[in-house]
């Protein structure tokens, strides 16, 4: 089997490399801003991304995306993470549950986000249901000519930028989950509180109030009860980039300690002729081969059309490890830097702070190890194995 990158793909990792590098002369702007950046320049980022064919990379060329596959999107995202301050988020790259909207909600909402005009944030979490996203008690009443929802989302990634949120809440005395598009400019929609978390983000994850906002009934994004699923599958989708962005957040932190081990003397040697640092770099190298290999497997696996519970376990795989990997590698990173490791003006210190929530978002490690363990028990170890033909 062939594992080269074509030349295609190699083209694609090169290009999304340089708009990191790109992405990483801003980082000091943002981190002295304290979040995002000065609208001009998150502007100019953003029409860099789509002129260099970098925005909306989850969706079809025809719908005004990039039409790249699984593993190219991994091949992208991977280069992305290596920019600090959240930045990899810029290139945005819309829920991908929106390509299963009606032709006429994908004219009024993903269409709109593919050209730069609009953002979009998933409303998920609440305040007493984050890793299950099922205990949500958001609710969604039957109203003239739609629906009115009621409900706090908390932690919402991109609320303070989105023009519409992806809502899910419960409908009827069944408590169906159900997905709805909710424009942020309805009446009943407020901003409760903006948490400021340990990172410096490009966006904010704001709790939202929906106070019996009115939503047309056909603003409903798949059909009624397939509320769950729908985020599952966005879930799996959201795993597999963090595990990409990790793997390269953690090789920029692993780049920049060798370097810097080089050329920093202590007792009249570099540091990089002691044993421990070598060890320590030897670890990093190893997390990194390994991470980045599986979650290519993974990636394309499921661009050769493996099943969504297969997928579902492999990403929670690809998650767990990446996230957990990194955040050891950047740790011994910062170690390797000593005291410099701890100022905010290196990129390993900022790289250690923004490491950290990928072991909680998106399901937490704890889920992961839950949704892998669950495969087990259910259907044996087949799905560790390599994919023969289908």
């Amino acid at each position: 089997m062939d594992l080269t990158y074509s030349p295609a793909q190699a083209e694609l990792r090169d290009r999304a490399a340089a708009y990191a590098d790109l992405l990483m002369q801003y980082e000091d702007r943002a981190e002295e801003a304290g979040g995002p950046l000065a609208a001009t320049d998150s502007e100019f980022l953003r029409q860099e991304a789509i002129s260099r064919g970098l925005y909306g990379i989850n969706m079809p060329k025809e719908w005004g995306g990039t039409g790249h596959s699984l593993l190219e999107q991994v091949i992208i995202e991977e280069q992305f993470g290596r920019a600090t301050n959240t930045l990899w988020d810029i290139p945005w790259r819309p829920a991908n549950v929106l390509a299963l909207g009606t032709p006429e909600q994908r004219e009024r909402y993903l269409y709109p986000v593919l050209r730069g005009e609009k953002f979009d944030a998933f409303a998920v979490t609440e305040s007493g249901a984050g890793s299950d996203p099922l205990a949500g008690v958001t609710a969604a009443e039957p109203a003239d000519g739609g629906w009115l929802i009621t409900g706090e989302k908390w932690f919402v990634t991109g609320g303070d930028i989105a023009d519409f949120f992806i809502v899910q809440a419960n409908v009827g005395p069944e408590l169906l989950p159900t997905l709805f598009l909710v424009d942020k400019d309805s009446p009943g929609v407020r901003t409760i509180r903006t948490p400021r978390f340990m990172h410096t983000p490009f966006c904010a994850h704001p709790e939202i109030e929906f106070d019996k906002v009115f939503v047309p009934a056909d603003n409903v994004l798949g059909a009624i009860g397939d509320g769950y699923e729908l985020t599952k599958s966005w879930f799996t989708d959201e795993r597999m980039m963090i595990a990409a962005r990790t793997t390269g957040a953690a090789e920029r932190a692993l780049e920049l300690a060798r370097d810097w081990s080089i050329q920093r003397v202590q007792f009249g040697e570099p540091i990089s002729s002691y044993q421990m640092i070598q060890a320590m770099l030897a670890d990093c190298a190893v997390d990194i081969a390994v991470n980045r290999a599986y979650t290519h497997q993974v990636a394309w696996e499921a661009d050769q059309g493996i099943d969504a519970k297969t997928l579902h376990a492999k990403a929670s795989v690809a998650k767990l490890s990446a996230s957990e990997s990194a955040g050891r590698v950047i740790d011994r990173c910062v170690q390797i830097f000593g005291g410099r490791g701890y100022d905010r003006a290196y990129p390993v210190e900022r790289l250690y702070r923004e490491i950290r929530v990928d072991r909680i978002w998106e399901g937490t490690s704890e889920i992961q190890r839950l949704i892998v363990a669950n495969e087990l028990i259910k259907r044996g170890t087949g799905f560790l194995a390599w994919p023969t033909q289908r």
